[in-house]
Parts: structure tokens; C-alpha cells; sequence
């Protein structure tokens, strides 16, 4: 557990993983940012594509960088630094108001990536009982802690009303876990980590509150005007591998454990993880990736009204679904 946490915190790049078939010289080169180590089973999607060769079968040869989370990711797309990221769904919301020319041009599901995952033994049943409690959060710039505000205000609840503590990466779960917090604004991949501990948990989803969104593909506007072709068929590759986890999670974690040695041995971990996503994150869209126009415009109305962005964008400037098939 130890090494692994230390792997999942750690990790700056993806260790290569190559496909057979197809020549360089006829392959695309395509560099995607990930937001965090790649490693992770949340990024399970374009980790498939890459491995099964899902991206050499389109033209494209991929090259992953790492960025310092996915507003960092958001600004080095909007600069001109990638072509592609991996931003949450809401990102262009928070960063378009800042002058950067990007949007989401596919959605990794229907749902929330935010879980609320309670302690079973604090006895919660929803996030009513949150009042007052500790929370642990990763941090108070992350879209899982804007989430966390989103679904308080939905029962009635400010974060004023709560003792939200940012705690970083590890610190988050680690929290719940040791019983220091109630409960954590987390994303799936940490459930296993706090399940492992033996600490038992009740998990609330966020998108049954408020319209929160998973995580998405982003490209800047000029790369969408310029390079139309190549984010197509990259998009189609990507949604290829969300589809084979969809399809068998069991599967798709034995996959990815061989394409991320890190995981080998503890596919279970994957598996719990990826079951996860196909079951509660993934499903709800009418076509895979596709966003929605009205849940985007209802998320941009609740970080103006909270403060959290100065002003709102056109909502057609947020996200494309020219890319969705």
C-alpha cells in the first residue's frame, strides 16, 4: 500500500507502452497533458486507447507530459503549449473568463466525478448531516471542493456551515480513514484507498444533488478550427477505451494493469475503480461524450452566483459535441 501511494503521488510520467503495426513516418505526432500522474485509474480511458493501439489506429502517435492539474492544464492548452488535456468537465467555465480559448471536445460520462464518501460509523444519510462536521478536501482551488459547495447549497448549507480542510492528494483520504475527518470530497480512484484501511463507507454522489460533470477531453478554439480531423479521431479512440471499461471493468483492469506495471498484482484496485466509473460515473449520456448544454449553463450559473468565476461565458463557447459520434 505504501509503495503504491508513494507511485500514485509521485509519478511524473507515463512509462512507454507501444503498440505493433502501422510506421512511424505515417503516424501524427500528438502531445496530451494529463493533469495528473497517468498512472490513474481515472484516466483509464486514454490509457486503453494508447495501449490497445486505439490512438495508432487512427494516425496518431501520442505522447503524454504531465501538468500541475487540470487549470493548469486548461492554460498551457489555451497557450498553445498541447493541442489536447484532460480537464474536468467545468473547466472552460473557470478559465474562460480569464481569456483562455479552450473548451471541452468530449465528456468522460453522464454523472459526477466528485463522490461524497462518508464514514458508515459517523451515521450520515445525506449531506444534511454534514453541518458542522469535518471534511477533508484536496485542496481550495479544486473543482471537487466548487462540487462540494454546489452540493451544500442544494440542502440548505453554505461551506461556512461545514469545517472543510484542504489536505493535498494523500491527506484527503487519509483523513476519513483515520477518523480525523467524517468524510472527503473525493474522486473514485481514492474509495479503494480508504477501503483498504477496513474502514467501512457510505458513498453520497454528488450528481444527485447538484449537475456536476466528470472529466473531459479540452482543446484550444484554434486547434478545433485548425486541426478539426486530428481531435476527431482522437476523441474516437479515447471513447473506445471508456467504452471497453463500460463493457467489462474486470477486463479493462487486467488491461491496464499490463499497460501500467505499477497496478500488476492489484487489479482488484483497478477493477473496484473502474466498476465504478461504468456504474455510477460513465452512464447517462445520449451519446458517449456528448455534453449537455443546459447542465453546463447551470453549473456557470452557481459559480457566478458564488463568486467563484467574475463573469459567465456564452455557453456554446464552453464545449463542442461536433467531435461525438
Amino acid at each position: 500500500m505504501k509503495r503504491m501511494l508513494s507511485l500514485i503521488v509521485s509519478a511524473l510520467a507515463v512509462g512507454g507502452f507501444a503498440a505493433g503495426g502501422g510506421t512511424v513516418a505515417a503516424q501524427e505526432k500528438v502531445t496530451y497533458l494529463f493533469p495528473a500522474p497517468p498512472m490513474l485509474p481515472a484516466f483509464g480511458p486514454i490509457r486503453l486507447a494508447q495501449g490497445k493501439g486505439y490512438f495508432k489506429a487512427e494516425g496518431l502517435d501520442v505522447e503524454f507530459q504531465v501538468a500541475k492539474g487540470g487549470v493548469d492544464v486548461a492554460k498551457q492548452i489555451g497557450a498553445g503549449n498541447a493541442p489536447l488535456g484532460g480537464i474536468l468537465g467545468d473547466g472552460p467555465i473557470l478559465v474562460r473568463p480569464q481569456g483562455i480559448p479552450m473548451k471541452g471536445v468530449a465528456l468522460f460520462g453522464g454523472r459526477g466525478f466528485m463522490q461524497l464518501v462518508v464514514r458508515e460509523d459517523a451515521q450520515i444519510a445525506d449531506p444534511k448531516g454534514l453541518k458542522g462536521k469535518d471534511i477533508s478536501v484536496m485542496s481550495f482551488q479544486d473543482t471537487t471542493y466548487y462540487v462540494l459547495q454546489g452540493v451544500l447549497s442544494q440542502v440548505g448549507l453554505s461551506i461556512k456551515d461545514v469545517n472543510a480542510q484542504a489536505a493535498g492528494p494523500v491527506g484527503v483520504w487519509q483523513l476519513v480513514a483515520q477518523g480525523k475527518a467524517v468524510a472527503c470530497a473525493c474522486v473514485p480512484d481514492w474509495i479503494p484507498l480508504i477501503t483498504a484501511t477496513g474502514t467501512k463507507v457510505k458513498i453520497i454522489q454528488s450528481f444527485d444533488y447538484f449537475p456536476s460533470m466528470t472529466q473531459a477531453i479540452g482543446a484550444s478554439d484554434k486547434v478545433i478550427k485548425e486541426k478539426p480531423e486530428m481531435v476527431k479521431k482522437f476523441v474516437r479512440a479515447a471513447l473506445k477505451g471508456m467504452k471497453d471499461i463500460m463493457d467489462d471493468p474486470k477486463k479493462a483492469a487486467a488491461e491496464f494493469a499490463a499497460i501500467e506495471p505499477a497496478w500488476k498484482g492489484k487489479e482488484a484496485a483497478v477493477e473496484y475503480a473502474f466498476k465504478y466509473y461504468a456504474d455510477h460515473v460513465y452512464p447517462g449520456q445520449p451519446k458517449l461524450g456528448m455534453f449537455d448544454a443546459k447542465r453546463m449553463a447551470a453549473v456557470q450559473e452557481f459559480y457566478v452566483k458564488e463568486k467563484i468565476i467574475p463573469s459567465g461565458s456564452k455557453v456554446e463557447d464552453l464545449f463542442t459535441n461536433q467531435f461525438v459520434e
